[in-house]
Order: structure tokens, then C-alpha cells, then sequence
């Protein structure tokens, strides 16, 4: 489940800016690479582990798993973005990209579709549930954010705000497309995790 890590990523990416106080823009977007870093390594592997494939399942693949597979490959996740979360309170970022770090503060309600995961009974049914529906406007939001996220770097950087650090625009774009992998959301999300339709 690609799109389970990139909520997670948007959380991540900015967790080793938590240093107690606020950060020049340099040390910003090291803190923010380093971390992205970090939280890659740790979903690969778990996408790596016995409960790792169904994660990234769709379509006629979700029949060799189990709802229940489900919910234990996405406890993994939920738990490593509960940990991540603890860190990200106490992020202060710097204030002239304040605006775009509120971007960055976004999480798939990955917990709550584990739960659902753990009583469907049917693909079918999970994939009918609130939960399912919740998550997969996630994604969708996730999609917009996407598309935001270039218009405020640009007005950001048309007020200067880089005139001294021009290298950071471009480092911010790659952090976001890697953060929220935007080059990887789905094309339709409310396709996620639904069983192909019976004849």
C-alpha cells in the first residue's frame, strides 16, 4: 500500500524539525530530508515483512489476502505515524514557510480503517465501509494538496522569501513529491482497496 506510507511521509517529512525551537531554513530542509529518509527505510521495511504485500494489493490480488492481512500490515503503519505524530506537536517551523509546513501536516486515517479491517467479513464489505470511504477521500485531498503546493511555493518565493537560499524552491518541490508521492497517488482513489465488481 504505497499511499498508506505517503500520509505518513507528510508527517515524517517534517519530524526531525522538532528541535525545541526554530530552525533557519537550511537546517529546515536538512532536518526535513534526513527525516524522509528515516521514515522510507522504516516502510520499506515493513513493506518488506510477512504482512507487507497487501498492502500495495489491488484489484483481483486483494483475494489472495485477507481484510484481516489488511489490518495488520496497516497496525504497522499506524503505529510508526502515532510515533511520528508525537514528534511533529512539537515542530516550530521557520516562519516564512510556516504556511507551506501546514501542507506537510497530513495523515490517513489509517488507524480507524485497521479496525474496520480487523470485523469485515468480505472485501466487499470493507470496501463499503465509512472507514474505507474516509480514507479514500484522504487520498483525494492528498491529490489537491498536490496541486497547492506549487502555487504557495510560488508565491512564496516571489516574496523573497529564498533570495538567499535559491536552492530551497527546488529542494521543497522534491520533498513534497516524495513526501506525499505525488507522482504515485492513485489515479482514481476511490478505486483503493476495492474488489473487482461481480459479473
Amino acid at each position: 500500500m504505497h499511499r498508506a506510507w505517503m500520509g505518513l511521509c507528510l508527517v515524517v517529512a517534517l519530524a526531525a524539525a522538532a528541535c525545541g525551537g526554530e530552525s533557519t531554513l537550511t537546517e529546515y530542509v536538512e532536518q526535513v530530508n534526513a527525516a524522509i529518509n528515516r521514515g522510507m527505510s522504516r516502510y520499506e521495511v515493513i513493506i518488506a515483512g510477512p504482512q507487507g504485500q497487501v498492502l500495495v494489493a489491488q484489484g483481483e490480488d486483494l483475494y489472495d489476502f485477507t481484510p484481516q492481512d489488511l489490518q495488520a500490515g496497516l497496525e504497522q503503519v499506524a503505529a510508526l505515524q502515532t510515533e511520528i505524530m508525537e514528534i511533529v506537536d512539537d515542530i516550530e517551523p521557520p516562519e516564512q514557510v510556516a504556511e507551506l509546513h501546514v501542507l506537510f501536516f497530513r495523515t490517513l486515517p489509517v488507524a480507524e480503517l485497521a479496525t474496520r479491517a480487523g470485523n469485515a467479513a468480505s472485501w466487499e464489505e470493507l470496501s463499503e465501509s465509512p472507514e474505507m470511504a474516509a480514507y479514500r477521500d484522504a487520498l483525494v485531498a492528498d491529490r489537491q494538496v498536490c496541486a497547492d503546493f506549487q502555487d504557495k511555493l510560488d508565491a512564496t518565493e516571489q516574496r523573497g522569501v529564498f533570495e538567499d537560499t535559491p536552492w530551497i524552491p527546488g529542494e521543497f518541490k522534491e520533498i513534497v513529491d516524495t513526501a506525499i508521492g505525488c507522482d504515485a497517488l492513485p489515479e482514481n482513489p476511490q478505486d483503493m482497496y476495492r474488489p473487482p465488481a461481480t459479473p
